[in-house]
């Protein structure tokens, strides 16, 4: 099992990117960003979404 780290509150800069996918950033905690992705879970219901970036 590895190490399961704690979703943070989005950036400004995210939470742009959240808003262009459609996304109200006020519901979306980000678990991990790396360059061609950022994954998040939802506060509510706990899913999970993955944004591609550079596509």
């Amino acid at each position: 099992m590895g190490k399961q780290t704690r979703p943070a509150r989005p950036t400004r800069k995210q939470k742009e990117e959240m808003k262009a996918w459609k996304l109200v950033p006020e519901n979306w905690l980000v678990v991990r960003e790396t360059p061609s992705e950022m994954v998040l879970v939802s506060k509510s219901g706990l899913k999970k979404r993955t944004i591609q970036r550079g596509a």
